[in-house]
């Protein structure tokens, strides 16, 4: 039976035929699309009022960590508006401690807290930690994720000691005098990792069910883990489709983890699950602009010495880049410094492309992006996935680690669109010092305001318009992504759609992230409502 969607404010994302007022669903894919009057006849099943409101393609998050993600809704959050000092910190932490107590082997762990945004504009350390307990293990993980901090009995059990040296790619923070503060930076965070408990892969696959409506209920119905463990999550999110999990989805393995298995790069079982994917390799180039560990040309304010981490080689880049291709699957690069950047674009310039359909070589964030190495990346086929929600949620801290001259020369989507980059946008959820770091609205108003949570405009020549912001959230997240048959709202294309109570095209700018979804759609099936239980 064919369905009919009428009465739309429909956008497509489909620049041949940008909008339209209804279209015929049929199994799930768009059949026909255009103006009411043309399709009419070609209903014969349930016709479907839009009401007149405003309907996208549903959103492609191309760079995010479901399950990480899943998981922080646990944990103490550590940031606006529920903290703003190491004090109130500590006051969080004891009352966890306290409802917690008498529960065997519990760890207290925490999430989001960002120096800059700290009254006492400095780290938590062991010693805060210690303060609340030397008994339980208290662990707290920075914004960018890529930073933790312990306390002493973390760091027992953990077996770190004074003379614990530093992992290549990584720092074990001292004093010094060689005392340890607690801080880990980069690689150096798994000494911890590996000795905290694990849930069960149900416990997990239950925590994604939860999270995949949240995503739902933002509009987000296609999605990637740039983190994926090979040993373990094609069959974990296996169960979690089984228990109700909704999103078509995308999983790139840890470069590290993958060396011993290549073979996990050809898991597919398309029949039972045709909406989980292999999409690629993943490493890190650097850390993070905000936790002053991504790799830059000129040193952080203040520290003459700092120009962050470098975290590969170029050896370790070319052969993630032979087995990527081996396996004809991307490599996705996590870079956020210029040097960062400049590296991964000039081992790969000469290198021809493996891929027809997609960039075979991603840059993820790519905070700072020269012209002259954007156009090398663009002459080389290397594609950028970034985040305007960091525009937004980070400005503050990067102007207090790089200055306002250099921090105004971040993400220049406007100069990326212009010169035809390979691009797309997504929200890394939820590696950033802002509680709902998953919505795309909030990414989207960032981009079209080049204003932060402050209220501070920069760089306002980077703008973009909505509709631009919109095709990089759908249509080129699907390009970057490799999902087929989605991203758009046309013929021959999965009836993937959400309803908003508001028309993004008109409203004001500033008024982007008020915005709602009321009704999100997946291949033509109501998934989400705001105003009813969908089962």
């Amino acid at each position: 039976m064919k369905s009919l969607f009428y009465n739309g404010l429909i956008y497509t994302s489909n620049p041949k035929q940008p909008y339209a007022e209804a279209m015929v669903v049929e199994d799930g894919m768009i059949t026909s699309i255009g103006n009411l009057a043309a399709l009419d006849k070609e209903a014969t099943g349930e016709r479907i009022d839009l009401c007149g409101q405003r309907v996208l393609p549903g959103f492609i998050d191309a760079h995010m960590h479901p399950l990480m993600l899943a998981e922080v809704d646990e944990k103490i959050f550590c940031g606006p508006p529920n903290v703003f000092s190491i004090q109130d910190l500590k006051e969080k932490i004891q009352e966890k401690l306290v409802n917690a107590k008498g529960k065997h082997h519990q760890w207290i762990l925490g999430w989001g807290y960002d120096e800059v945004k700290l009254a006492e504009k400095r780290t938590p350390t062991r010693w805060d930690l210690d303060e609340i307990s030397i008994d339980v293990p208290i662990i707290l993980t920075r914004t960018c994720t890529h930073i933790v901090v312990a306390n002493s009995m973390a760091m027992e059990l953990a077996g770190i000691t004074t003379e614990s040296v530093s992992p290549y790619g990584g720092e074990i923070e001292k004093r010094s005098d060689g005392e340890l503060t607690g801080i880990f930076k980069e690689t150096a965070r798994e000494l911890i990792y590996q000795v905290m408990p694990q849930k069960t892969k149900e416990e997990k696959a239950n925590l994604l069910v939860t999270l995949s409506h949240k995503l739902l209920s933002q509009g987000i119905t296609a999605t990637t883990d740039l983190m994926a463990d090979p040993s373990r999550d094609y069959d974990l999110f296996k169960m979690a489709f089984d228990l109700g999990y909704k999103q078509k989805t995308v999983l790139y393995y840890m470069w590290d983890q993958l060396k011993h298995c290549p073979e996990k790069l050809c898991e597919t079982d398309k029949e039972s699950y045709p909406n989980l994917e292999v999409g690629g390799i993943k490493l890190f180039g650097d850390g993070s602009v905000s936790g002053r560990t991504a790799w830059v040309s000129a040193p952080y304010v203040n520290e003459d010495k700092n120009f962050g981490l470098s975290t590969t080689s170029v050896n370790e880049l070319l052969g993630a880049a032979k087995r990527a291709k081996e396996y004809n699957v991307q490599l996705v690069i996590h870079a956020m410094g210029d040097v960062a950047i400049e590296q991964i674009v000039d081992t790969f310039e000469d290198i021809k492309p493996w891929l027809w359909d997609a960039p075979s070589i991603r840059i993820e964030h790519a905070a700072f992006l020269s012209k002259q190495t954007l156009l090398k990346a663009i002459n080389a086929r290397i594609g950028f996935v970034t985040q305007p929600i960091f525009l937004f949620a980070e400005y503050d801290s990067y102007i207090h680690n790089l200055g306002k001259e250099r921090t105004d020369q971040s993400y220049p989507f406007k100069t990326m669109v212009e010169l035809g980059a390979d691009m797309c946008f997504s929200s890394d959820a939820p590696a950033t010092s802002w509680q709902d770091t998953s919505n795309p609205l909030i990414g989207i108003q960032a981009a079209v305001t080049r204003t932060a949570y402050t209220g501070d405009e920069f760089n306002i020549n980077e703008r973009l318009s909505i509709e631009e912001c919109i095709d990089l959230y759908t249509r080129k997240a699907m390009e970057m992504t490799r999902i087929p048959k989605i991203g758009q709202l046309k013929e021959g294309y999965y009836a993937d759609f959400i309803i908003l109570n508001r028309d993004i095209l008109h409203v004001r700018s500033e008024d982007i992230d008020k915005i709602n979804v009321m009704e999100t759609y997946i291949q033509g099936k109501r998934v989400f409502s705001k105003n009813e239980l969908v089962v």
